[in-house]
């Protein structure tokens, strides 16, 4: 069977720091891979949206928004059986959140199958950033925690809606959607055709930051590998339900169900780091990327896509 090559990056990444290799990527350039793969993203959604009227993604948006802030409050109850509140609270927010990376590695799987998909995942991708990491807040802040839990609401929504990654998501989106595909044809080189290429390099660099992260698994192993494999696999059918509710083509089940299937390891720990200090971040982040994150990559994208045939 043939393997994606950008899973392949990440397998050599993960493979040389597990083996303690000195290969590491310039902090420099990680961020700047980053801020690519964010604008990229937005673009390409952006110039799709161009070409269709707003009024109409109106239902399919308040759809989206709805599994945003259902995805917490169905996972709270049995984390909360393992964790403490602000830990399980922490988690929540993680997992009803959503990897960027995650949900890019899908698009090339679906581009790789030739398979289509609705152009409007991106604006879906870019709503899901947000109910969790407010409903989160507010499960740690009920009963005895309210008293520690953070820095005050004005500051987290300026940490939700104009951390680096939301910026440059929505930023994208809109340069895409006003330029539209001609004014955008002079950068197509970089922002299209080049997508997939740093996409590999990204990948190189996180199998070694989840290198790094392995150390959890041996503190905390069975529940953190329980949650970062088992949420995902429930959270996929959640998608697909949604996506079924919106009339999604097999691609847009399958974008769907790898959204709700991901957890954040940018915008949810730096909101969650901010807003409840005193969570483990450890754990949420152990789960998320140790162990969710791979497990996508390499067994749950085209799992879930295997699942969305099944309701297609």
């Amino acid at each position: 069977m043939q393997i994606d090559p950008v899973v392949l990056f990440f397998l050599l990444g993960l493979a040389a720091g597990l083996a303690k290799s000195d290969l590491k990527l310039p902090s420099a350039l990680y961020e700047t891979l980053s801020v690519f793969l964010l604008l990229a993203i937005g673009i390409k959604g952006g110039l799709i949206l161009a070409k269709q009227p707003i009024l109409t993604l109106l239902p399919q948006a308040a759809l989206v928004i709805t599994m945003g802030a259902l995805i917490p409050l169905l996972i709270y109850p049995l984390l909360r059986s393992k964790l403490s509140q602000v830990d399980a609270a922490s988690m929540v927010a993680h997992y009803g959140s959503v990897s960027v990376v995650t949900y890019a590695v899908g698009v090339a799987f679906l581009a790789q199958k030739q398979i289509s998909f609705e152009p409007q995942t991106t604006l879906f991708l870019v709503l899901l950033e947000m109910p969790a990491l407010m409903i989160g807040v507010v499960l740690a802040r009920l009963g005895p925690n309210a008293a520690q839990s953070g820095h005050g609401w004005r500051k987290l929504l300026h940490e939700v809606f104009l951390g680096k990654s939301m910026v440059l998501l929505m930023g994208g989106l809109l340069i895409g959607a006003l330029a539209g595909p001609e004014g955008i044809k002079p950068l197509d080189l970089l922002y299209i055709d080049l997508f997939k290429p740093v996409l590999t390099l990204f990948l190189l660099e996180m199998g070694l930051v989840v290198a790094g992260k392995m150390g959890i698994l041996r503190q905390q192993g069975l529940l953190v590998l329980s949650i970062g494999i088992i949420l995902p696999l429930l959270l996929s059918w959640v998608g697909i339900g949604f996506g079924l509710l919106m009339g999604l083509s097999l691609g847009g089940l399958t974008l769907m169900a790898i959204l709700a299937a991901s957890a954040s390891y940018i915008a949810a720990p730096a909101a969650m780091r901010m807003a409840l200090p005193q969570a483990n971040p450890a754990l949420s982040l152990g789960a998320a990327l140790g162990v969710t994150f791979p497990f996508n990559i390499l067994v749950g994208v085209p799992l879930y896509h295997q699942f969305a045939g099944y309701a297609a």
